[in-house]
């Protein structure tokens, strides 16, 4: 992962805090579309990134099995 690639961690940060500005009810209806389509990218970064990990993880235990 490179430097500027944020980390699940901050990735999921940053989903709560969209969240959090989306359920304030001091959003127009502009800005809310936009967060939510920000959270739907978040989200999606996510399970990409968990989806990612979980490959690895089974391929490093499938390594580990043929030792």
């Amino acid at each position: 992962m490179s430097a500027d690639t944020p980390t699940l961690e901050e990735l999921a940060a940053e989903l709560e805090s969209v969240a959090d500005k989306l359920r304030s009810e001091a959003v127009d209806s502009d800005e809310a579309a936009d967060l939510v389509d920000r959270c739907a990218e978040l989200a999606l970064r996510i399970g990409t990134e968990i989806d990612a990990r979980s490959r690895s993880a089974a391929e490093a235990e499938g390594q580990e099995r043929l030792l």
